[in-house]
Order: C-alpha cells, then sequence, then structure tokens
C-alpha cells in the first residue's frame, strides 16, 4: 500500500505534470517527421541515413518499454520517472546542438532509452496517485487522449519551426519539460508500490533481452518497407529474426519463476480489448499524419508550415473530445465508449477515400479529418481504461509498458501494411485512397469486437473494484 497522498489541488497539478510528459514522449517521436529535408540537407544524408534518424527514437523506445515497466515496479516509479527524465532531457540537450549526422542518431536513440523507463515510470506514479479504482479509471480515461495530441503537436510544432526558426529548436520541449518533471519528483509526485513495498519483483534479464532486440528488429524491418520491398534483405532479416526472438521469448516467458510479461496479463478479455483499441487508434493517427502529409506537400504543392497549420483543427478537436471522454467512459463504459470512436474514424476514414488530385481543403479534408479526431479520442480514452483496468499497484509499470508497446508499434505495424496497399495502385492519390478504406474496415471489425466484449469487460471491471 501506499501512504495517502496529498489534496486534491496537488494531486491535480501532479497529474498534469505526468500527462505532460507523456504527451512529451510522443511529441518527440513525431517533431523529427517535418524537417527530415533540411536536416538531409544540412548533413548531406542519403534516403538509408534518413531512415535511420527517423527510426532511432522510436526503436528503443518501443523495444525497451517492457523491461522499463518491470525496472518502475521493482525500483520505484518516482525514481525511475526521475532517471529517465534526466537521460530524456540530456540527451535532447546534446541532439539539438549535433554537430554531425552520427551524434543526432546516438542521441535520438538515447532519447529513446530515456523515454522507455519514462513512460512506464509515469504510469506506476499515477497509479499511486490514484489507488481508488474508479479515480483511477477516471484519470486515465483523460490520460488516454493525452498521447494521440502529443503526436500531432509535434507534428504541427515541428512544422513551424523549422519554417521560421531552425529544427534545433524543436527539442527545447523535451527539455523543458524534463526539466520540470525532474523538479517535481521529489516534492510532488507521491511514491509507488516498490518504494513502500519489501516483495519486489525480480529482473528477468533473459526476457528483457529477447523482448528488446524481437521488438526493435521487427520494427525496423517493418518501418524500412517505406523505401524497399516486402521480400528485400533490408525488410526480411531484421522483421523474421525480430520475429523469431519474440516467439522465443513467449516460450521462456513460460517457464521463468518472474517473468518479464506474465503469460496471463494479455489473455483477459478486459486488456485485450483495450490494447487492440490503442494499437489500431495509434495506427489510425499515425497514418492519417503520415498520408495527409504526403498529400497536402506533394499533390497539393503546400508548404511544411501550411501543412502544419492544417492539422491545427485536428489537434483542438482532440483537445476538446479529450475533456468530454472521461464522464462519457463513466457513464457509458469504456468498452462501448471504445467502439463508437472505432465507428466515427472509420466513417471519418471512408470520407477521405474520395480525394482526388485537387480535393478542397475546407469541403473534402476538413470534415472526415474532424471525425477522425472525435473517433481517435474516444478510442484512446476508452482503451486506456480498458489496459489498465484490475491492475494492481504493483505492476502498473508492467500495465504502462505493455500500453505503450501497443501505441508505439501500432503506427509502425499500421504504416508498413497500409502503404504497401497503397504502393498496390499506379496513382499516388488512388492509394491513398485504398489505404484510408482499408483501414476503415479494420476499425469497424475492432469495433465490432469492443462492442461483443462491452458486457464481459463490465462485469470484470466490478469484479476488480470489488477485489479492490
Amino acid at each position: 500500500m501506499t501512504a495517502t497522498y496529498t489534496p486534491q489541488r496537488n494531486r491535480s497539478l501532479a497529474f498534469g505534470v505526468l500527462a505532460t510528459v507523456q504527451a512529451t514522449l510522443i511529441f518527440t517521436i513525431a517533431l523529427i517527421t517535418v524537417p527530415l529535408p533540411v536536416i538531409a540537407a544540412e548533413f548531406g544524408l542519403t534516403s538509408a541515413d534518413l531512415l535511420l534518424v527517423l527510426a532511432a527514437y522510436g526503436l528503443p523506445f518501443s523495444g525497451l518499454l517492457l523491461f522499463g515497466g518491470r525496472l518502475a515496479d521493482r525500483f520505484g516509479g518516482r525514481r525511475m520517472l526521475a532517471i529517465g527524465l534526466i537521460v530524456f532531457g540530456a540527451s535532447s540537450t546534446f541532439a539539438a546542438l549535433a554537430p554531425n549526422y552520427p551524434i543526432l542518431v546516438a542521441m535520438r536513440l538515447a532519447q529513446g532509452v530515456g523515454g522507455a523507463m519514462v513512460a512506464p515510470a509515469a504510469m506506476a506514479v499515477l497509479r499511486a496517485l490514484f489507488p481508488e479504482p474508479t479515480a483511477f479509471g477516471r484519470a486515465m480515461a483523460t490520460w488516454g487522449g493525452v498521447s494521440v495530441l502529443g503526436a500531432v503537436l509535434g507534428f504541427i510544432v515541428s512544422g513551424v519551426l523549422t519554417t521560421w526558426v531552425s529544427w534545433r529548436f524543436m527539442f527545447a520541449v523535451p527539455i523543458v519539460v524534463s526539466l520540470i518533471g525532474f523538479t517535481s519528483t521529489m516534492g510532488l509526485l507521491p511514491q509507488g508500490a516498490a518504494e513502500t513495498s519489501q516483495s519486489k519483483p525480480r529482473l528477468d534479464l533473459a526476457g528483457a533481452v529477447l523482448a528488446t532486440l524481437g521488438i526493435s528488429l521487427s520494427s525496423f524491418g517493418l518501418i524500412a518497407t517505406d523505401d524497399h520491398g516486402w521480400i528485400s534483405t533490408m525488410v526480411l532479416v531484421p522483421l523474421l529474426t525480430g520475429l523469431v526472438l519474440l516467439a522465443i521469448f513467449f516460450v521462456i516467458e513460460r517457464r521463468v519463476r518472474d517473468p518479464l510479461l506474465p503469460p496471463g496479463f494479455l489473455l483477459e478479455p478486459v486488456r485485450i480489448t483495450g490494447l487492440i483499441g490503442m494499437f489500431l487508434a495509434a495506427a489510425g493517427s499515425g497514418v492519417v499524419n503520415f498520408i495527409l502529409s504526403l498529400y497536402l506537400q506533394q499533390v497539393l504543392d503546400w508548404s511544411p508550415l501550411m501543412t502544419a497549420v492544417a492539422f491545427l483543427p485536428f489537434a483542438i478537436v482532440l483537445i476538446v473530445v479529450g475533456q468530454l471522454a472521461a464522464p462519457l467512459v463513466g457513464r457509458f463504459g469504456p468498452a462501448r465508449i471504445t467502439g463508437v470512436g472505432l465507428i466515427l474514424a472509420a466513417f471519418g476514414l471512408a470520407l477521405l477515400t474520395q480525394l482526388t488530385t485537387d480535393t478542397a481543403y475546407l469541403q473534402g479534408l476538413l470534415p472526415g479529418l474532424m471525425l477522425i479526431a472525435v473517433g481517435i479520442s474516444l478510442a484512446f480514452s476508452g482503451s486506456a481504461v480498458l489496459s489498465t483496468t484490475n491492475v494492481p499497484q504493483n505492476r502498473a509499470g508492467l500495465a504502462g509498458g505493455v500500453m505503450n508497446t501497443a501505441m508505439e508499434l501500432g503506427p509502425t505495424v499500421g504504416l508498413a501494411i497500409l502503404m504497401s496497399v497503397a504502393a498496390s495502385q499506379v496513382q499516388t492519390v488512388v492509394g491513398y485512397n485504398w489505404a484510408f478504406g482499408t483501414a476503415a474496415v479494420a476499425y469497424v471489425l475492432a469495433a465490432l469486437l469492443a462492442f461483443g466484449f462491452s458486457g464481459r469487460v463490465a462485469a470484470s471491471a466490478a469484479a476488480g473494484v470489488a477485489q479492490e
């Protein structure tokens, strides 16, 4: 059990700090996308070099999240949050000052390592901040919309700064947020279960190595499909190697006394429904941002600044709906809200299948974009609650690691598959339409799953509350 925490005002402030940190972790993934051509020109980079710059943060971030969750559960969320923020902030500083390509890549890798420690640790602290199941559920409903907002704001801010100042100033955001988060760890944020418990989980180092290498290599193989065919060496070797390592990981985890990822943790109907929703919502957000960015700049010949401004309504809707999501989840249940969100986003994606080479922004693109924003925000909120329902405080770090892994793998897998669908068509815009249509079908199927499990989810959540 954790110590009784601070008054409501301090608790709200602490939640705001943690939510800002979480949003910044996702913001940092997106901030590099828009200025890639500028960075390529400054350092004289090839397309292969740019691929590594783009992937350098996400690979260690997604690969190390499970181990980061175990570290938070063993050594304490607050302690690991402070250490992770030091790594994250320091590497962001050196990335901003990077004199050459190797240092920039190295610092992006270090950012990913720091982020993988911070994300699950923040979840562990959040669980201690809201020890009551109902209060934690409300907090998670708001928390769910934070990450997608971070991704969109990263895209918008990077476009503005690249146009008016320098791409290096983008790193000011993670630097400042790291300082704020670190100064808050001792005076504002509570201790987690690990700081007060005498029973701490062991570190499954073999499982950590297998999971990290498996996820990172598989992700790199999928990212490489953007420039290489699926049967190319650049794709097949890392993808197949990573999948084999993950298969070995799941086999070993069944035989380890204190596994990194307990086999039954993923199999609960509540959790698997939430993780699927989180995966698809993140995938949809990443695909929409990426494809529409290409469409506006390459087809309609918009500037990076105008492209960034085009996504402002998307960000505003995310903020507004994110504020409404918590009471909606509380009234109708997280599974139903997840399903409704996926259906709305599917309608928005269906509208985008009508894009042509001269579609008007206001009449042809904006309505679909707004619907997607509403739907994804609701899906993120409901899925975050489902993913963390019935999680005890001593496994809050694990839950944060698993949820963030699903969130990170969504855009990687989604982009690889949907851009391959797009590439199957001769005309570029027709290919984009096929990609949006495929995503819409996947969303409808996932929504049916969420509606189908809504009764079981409610019963499981009620049982969890009773046990608390």
